[in-house]
């Protein structure tokens, strides 16, 4: 039997709150899935996107049925499998003759989806398409670095919203600190056009310089593809305020402490009252009261002489 403490009040309850274990945000886990129809290129993509977030990623290797993702109802399937793997992100696989080799990508927030972006791949070539020095391989949860390379980036709202979320995908767990050798991989995403990115994935190369800086160079270890924008829905403007509230920190107020029991306490600090420069004077009510007190028992021990027992 394990006992449940219920707090019987809000301060209960904002005590026990308070003393409750931290929660810590791990890496965005992300959710691969195949459409009703796929074809081998995109089998492929989806693949090689599990090899590179294997450490984070749930990948369902049946076709789904009724999954529309831009269609009203059509995401209810996609946010069931969101909730019931614990996935933020989601990259969604179709395939047709409207929208050949079809890749969606999406965020959640509290497993409702967040916003979408769908991309068409092109000019594809997978990781086991590249020859190269297999100690150059990324290792398995390493820190990427981006480049954004073209001012469509910035201009165009829809690179821009594909820049969003391909770091969002790519980042893996937000940390404070990061140490500069443990780096050893480099997306590559460049604005061909408004709606075309070619994105690469390199493995870094150190070699000497010279100089306490090491040199660079990049290593195409794959996959290679270009992403066209075909549609893309940006979040719903309440959904988007809730999702980036932040947790209120409150001001600290010196000297004021709490306590469950007694509430709110505080320390007032007096200076030393001086006492010695004080003035006496003969007005003071407690020397009056004690003149009235020896007047007291005199007249009490004259009574007493006069009538003795």
């Amino acid at each position: 039997m394990v006992s449940i403490r219920v707090p019987k009040s809000q301060r209960a309850k904002r005590e026990l709150l308070k003393h409750a274990p931290k929660l810590v945000e791990t890496g965005k886990k992300t959710l691969i899935l195949h459409g009703t129809k796929t074809s081998a290129v995109l089998n492929s993509v989806l693949a090689d996107l599990f090899h590179l977030k294997r450490d984070n990623a749930v990948k369902f290797s049946k076709k789904n049925d009724n999954i529309r993702p831009f269609e009203s109802g059509g995401e209810t399937s996609l946010e069931f499998f969101s909730l019931k793997t614990d996935c933020s992100l989601v990259v969604y696989g179709s395939h047709s003759k409207k929208r050949p080799n079809n890749l969606v990508l999406g965020r959640t927030y509290d497993h409702h989806i967040y916003d979408l972006v769908e991309v068409g791949v092109e000019n594809y070539k997978s990781i086991e398409s590249y020859v190269y020095d297999k100690k150059l391989a990324p290792k398995l949860g390493s820190k990427p670095f981006f480049a954004f390379i073209g001012e469509h980036f910035e201009s165009v709202e829809e690179l821009k919203h594909l820049k969003e979320v391909l770091l969002d995908l790519f980042r893996g767990e937000v940390v404070e600190n990061l140490n500069l050798a443990g780096v050893d991989r480099i997306f590559v995403c460049t604005a061909i056009s408004p709606t075309t990115v070619y994105m690469m994935h390199c493995a870094l190369r150190l070699k000497r310089s010279g100089t306490s800086i090491p040199r660079m160079e990049l290593v195409e270890v794959g996959p290679s593809m270009d992403l066209v924008v075909r549609r893309h829905r940006l979040p719903v403007e309440s959904l988007k305020k809730e999702a980036m509230k932040t947790a209120d920190h409150a001001k600290k107020m010196k000297n004021v402490t709490k306590d469950p029991v007694q509430g709110k306490l505080g320390k007032v600090y007096i200076p030393d009252q001086q006492i010695v420069k004080m003035s006496l004077t003969n007005d003071i009510k407690g020397l009056k009261r004690e003149r009235r007190e020896a007047k007291k028992n005199k007249d009490h021990s004259k009574k007493q002489k006069i009538n003795p027992e």
